[in-house]
């Protein structure tokens, strides 16, 4: 029961399940919707007990900070090492949730890996991404695709003079975030490397305009967006781009997810993680 009780409130965390919806299963395990009642507030307390324990063993620093961008402020989460002045850093793009504590974990892993790593809410200009992600689709048509490319492309500017950087900086994102990390590789030329994760392609007369080296990953089950990759792979050879393309075949889209059963493939995700570590690593030096 304890297991499916977790399964639950991680589908509920992650914006798969509504608060309703949530204490709905929770009712039918537990017999009753006041056992439900009563049960949440425990789950919550452990579910914070343990986040902070995690973040007393990474040693990391992490707080929400806000960076001007094109349409005003970005809230933005920011983790990096407790030890040491300054790092390279790394931009790290949600997917079509919106900055859910998946993504928020993810960052923290980037800044376990000794890098400074800030995750923006692309919804910051439609009031940030909301706890219920259930109708965030919403929210993200309300965007404008090249302002919200400006506010990402800004973060790019915010870290290259951040205080705690040293300079250099990368950018990495997850299905919609793989696309826009394409999108700020196209269109910001100070990026020093760019590590779309099965992300839709940029169209072969804007690859031209990327400066930065890229690593891109793809889910052999994935086709919708794999067709765009021989486009997008000859338009790099033909501007002569440095680039790397890796296909994970068996693995299906948002591979990387693991809070995600259905999607998780842990052994394309653990590799292309290996990948995208030393990658960064090469070029932010």
């Amino acid at each position: 029961m304890e297991e499916e009780i977790r399964s639950f409130y991680r589908e509920y965390r992650e914006g798969r399940l509504t608060r309703r919806g949530f204490l709905k299963k929770l009712s039918l395990v537990t017999g009753s919707a006041a056992a439900a009642a009563a049960l949440l507030p425990v789950i919550e307390s452990n579910e914070l007990m343990a986040a902070k324990e995690a973040g007393k063993n990474q040693a990391l620093v992490t707080e929400f900070v806000n960076y001007p961008a094109a349409t005003g402020n970005m809230r933005a989460f920011m983790a990096r090492p407790k030890k040491g002045k300054k790092f390279p850093a790394v931009i790290v793009i949600h997917e079509n949730r919106g900055l859910v504590p998946h993504i928020r974990d993810v960052t923290r892993r980037m800044a376990d890996e000794g890098f400074l790593a800030l995750a923006p809410d692309a919804l910051s200009p439609v009031g940030g991404t909301p706890d219920d992600t259930s109708n965030v689709r919403e929210l993200f048509g309300k965007l404008n695709n090249d302002e919200t490319t400006k506010n990402f492309v800004a973060a790019v500017k915010y870290l290259k003079t951040h205080p705690k950087s040293n300079g250099k900086v990368g950018c990495t994102g997850f299905c919609w975030g793989g696309a826009m990390t394409n999108n700020v590789a196209v269109n910001s030329p100070d990026l020093n490397a760019a590590v779309p994760y099965y992300g839709r392609t940029p169209v072969p007369e804007d690859v031209e305009k990327i400066k930065a080296p890229v690593m891109a990953h793809f889910a052999g089950n994935d086709p919708g967006i794999n067709a765009g990759i021989p486009a997008f792979e000859e338009a790099l050879k033909k501007y002569n781009k440095e680039y790397q393309i890796f296909m994970y075949e068996g693995a299906s889209h948002a591979f990387n997810n693991d809070s995600n059963p259905e999607r998780y493939n842990e052994q394309a995700a653990k590799l292309a993680w290996e990948r995208t570590v030393n990658f960064f690593r090469e070029k932010l030096k």
